[in-house]
């Protein structure tokens, strides 16, 4: 670990200064406004956001998107206006009535950062530790990038080369999450990648000294990090040009990830506020505002006091961005005159398309062999990544379990990695035991942009990626978890791997879209559904989960309308439907046999497969009216977990075969049978509800 001197070829001005001091009042006067927020962080890293936003990251404030940008990830959510201020002086298209506006309805300014919502703002934050992983997987969607299109380049001279930069606070560092995609950061070498850590010692619960006491610049040290600790000034004012050094001295590091920790002092320099747990998240007061105002040289008596000379010396970021793009234009179009073919395949990723005829490489499965849909899962995803190269993704160390690797010859790893199979472009991510930065880090590929990302575990582990989960929703991304051992099913190791409430719990989640394909032709038709809604021309994104079954189930003929969600798998003999049997994964062969009884008694029985909720619900009141005949009343759900999805299904008279309990440990056949998943049950329960129906009809008539 090092510390590095103040002095820099850092350019700063009285207007510089002016212009971080006038962020600071910005900060204080909004949450005063409001009434609420966190004025303290933004106060006191008003320095190292300006030094990034104005003088350090490339980007174009008038082309927020732009492919070559350097990204920001602001961590630390909770101090959005550290961020908000800054789009705002570089022009960003904040205005300052946006800043009036912070934390009230409808604004462009809510009280985290919002993906989609603010422009600049490039990933949802506030749960914390969530930006640091987000930050991660967005360094390592740019060297897959790279490797897609510009892999013989040197480092540093390709147009696809750029930075991510990163602000976390002592929260961030304290979460797991942070310290699980900190390690595989480190054990990637991720040379693309800054963090700045605003070591400020305070919580919410007063001086951090309550809950940590360990040497966080070492133990970045120890996973293999590129650490450095900057001094604050005498005044305890965070440095610029200590910053500014300690950046460049980063961006040199091009073999391991980076890590500055800033010694700050909270809300400073409010006089009486600064260095409080109350300044992190309470407005200071009025009082408290003024005086921090005279302390800086601005009017007490004004709101929101921005100089003329101040904006017009910040918007100059539009015209270096302006200069920025142009001048990588430059080096892109010779990228494009030297790669015709590459070229080629930018603008069709960049555009949202998928390659020509890539549906002819889904595989079939021959109807009647037993198939585990976890296997299906993985000969989709073999075949698929021969044509759709930006296709990646692993798994979190259960490869071998879940079917995600796409290419075992090929593992994303530094070229100095012992595996021989390492590669720093390769196809499969290795994760490693870390569910939940494996998701944020999900979410980090997909905005990043250019590749399109999986990873997978064990269903019951999806507990621990939830919040990352939550938050793929909250931000339509595309990205796809890939949920095994769904079920009972997977057997012996018994309830702690038995998942029972996961697959309610996930449905509850807004946007998310739950898969649970019967066989093998529903899990290649599910696949085909999740990448054609990853193109833009369906719209606006979501993530997808599909839960997969360890053991073999029986194999039906394919049946496109499995991609509405819902679809009549059997249809009812020798007359109208008088029941319809709803089930989903490995519970369909269980209804398929049930009905074959049914039928046998001369009940027309109707077997409807629901991989998606979800999906079904997208469709029309008449498709789903066809599928589920609002008419037929005597209806039974069957699913190996949790009853709450069904309800709505099968109304007040139908019934729900389900598990309102954990599993055990025993053969995933025994405990099927023991629970009641078996086809003599079903058609039980289905007897008793049309006698309970019929009964029901008669009475009213």
């Amino acid at each position: 670990m090092s510390t590095k001197p103040t002095t820099t070829d850092l350019e700063w001005t009285e207007l510089d200064q002016r212009a971080v001091d006038t962020a600071r009042v910005l900060a204080a006067d909004a949450v005063q406004k409001v009434g609420n927020g966190h004025p303290g962080t933004a106060m006191s890293l008003a320095p190292v956001a300006y030094t990034l936003f104005q003088k350090v990251m490339r980007h174009d404030p008038a082309d927020a998107d732009w492919v070559a940008r350097d990204r920001f990830v602001l961590s630390a959510g909770h101090s959005s206006l550290t961020l908000y201020t800054q789009l705002y002086l570089a022009g960003f298209g904040l205005e300052l009535d946006d800043l009036k506006a912070f934390r009230t309805w409808g604004s462009k300014t809510p009280g985290h950062p919002e993906y989609g919502h603010t422009v600049g703002v490039e990933t949802t934050t506030g749960p914390l530790g969530q930006g640091v992983a987000n930050a991660v997987g967005m360094a390592m969607a740019a060297r897959y990038e790279r490797g897609l299109f510009d892999p013989e380049t040197p480092q540093g001279e390709s147009p696809f080369d750029h930075f991510v930069y990163v602000i976390a606070g002592d929260g961030c560092l304290q979460e797991g999450i942070s310290a699980e995609a900190s390690s595989l950061a480190g054990h990637q070498k991720l040379g693309n990648l800054v963090l700045l850590w605003d070591d400020n010692h305070i919580s919410i619960e007063g001086d951090t000294e309550t809950a940590v006491s360990e040497d966080t610049a070492k133990r970045y040290e120890a996973y293999g990090w590129h650490v450095q600790r900057v001094a604050p000034k005498p005044d305890g004012d965070l440095d610029p040009h200590a910053i500014h050094n300690a950046i460049e001295e980063a961006k040199k590091v091009t073999d391991k990830p980076s890590f500055i920790a800033m010694r700050s002092i909270i809300a400073w320099p409010a006089p009486n506020a600064q260095n409080t747990e109350a300044a992190h998240g309470s407005a200071l007061g009025d009082d408290e505002v003024a005086a921090t105002k005279r302390v800086l040289g601005f009017d007490p008596e004004q709101s929101f006091e921005v100089a003329d000379e101040v904006i017009e010396h910040t918007r100059k970021a539009l015209e270096r961005g302006r200069q920025a793009k142009a001048e990588w234009e430059k080096s892109f179009q010779e990228w494009r005159n030297s790669n015709p073919q590459r070229a080629a395949d930018f603008d069709r990723v960049a555009a949202g398309e998928l390659p020509a005829g890539w549906e002819e490489k889904l595989p079939v499965f021959e109807p009647g062999k037993g198939v585990a849909t976890r296997a299906a899962s993985g000969k989709v995803l073999q075949a698929l990544g021969e044509v759709i190269p930006e296709l990646w993704g692993g798994s979190a160390d259960l490869a071998g379990s879940n079917n995600t690797t796409i290419d075992k010859t090929s593992s994303f790893l530094p070229a100095d990695n012992p595996l021989p199979e390492a590669n720093p472009y390769g196809r499969t991510i290795h994760f490693g035991i870390r569910e939940h930065s494996m998701a944020a880090e999900m979410n980090g590929i997909a905005l990043h942009g250019n590749t399109r990302i999986y990873g997978g575990t064990f269903l019951v582990f999806s507990d621990y990626m939830r919040n990352a989960v939550r938050l793929s929703a909250l931000m339509h991304l595309p990205v796809t978890y890939v949920w095994t051992h769904d079920s009972i099913g997977l057997g012996e190791d018994g309830p702690t791997h038995q998942p029972v409430e996961h697959i309610a719990a996930l449905r509850a989640i807004p946007g998310l879209n739950v898969v649970r394909p019967a066989d093998a032709n529903e899990t290649a038709i599910a696949w085909r559904e999740i990448l054609r809604r990853w193109t833009k021309e369906f719209g606006k994104g979501a993530p997808h989960g599909l839960a997969l079954t360890r053991q073999g189930v029986p194999t039906y003929e394919p049946n496109d309308d499995a991609a509405k969600g819902g679809y009549v798998l059997f249809e009812a003999e020798g007359g109208e439907a008088q029941v319809v049997l709803i089930a989903t994964g490995s519970e369909v062969h269980v209804a398929v046999e049930a009905r074959e009884q049914l039928q046998a008694d001369g009940v027309p029985t109707r077997v409807v497969s629901m991989p998606s909720v979800e999906w079904f619900e997208e469709q029309d009141q008449g498709y789903r009216d066809s599928v589920l005949p609002p008419s037929v009343k005597a209806r039974v759900a069957v699913e190996a977990g949790i009853g709450l999805t069904w309800h709505k299904y099968v109304g007040d008279a139908g019934r729900i075969v389900s598990l309102e309990h954990f599993g055990a440990s025993a053969d995933g056949k025994v405990l099927f049978r023991e629970f009641g998943f078996t086809a003599e049950n079903v058609a039980a329960q289905a007897r008793a509800v049309l006698d309970s129906t019929t009964g029901l009809a008669a009475a009213q008539r």
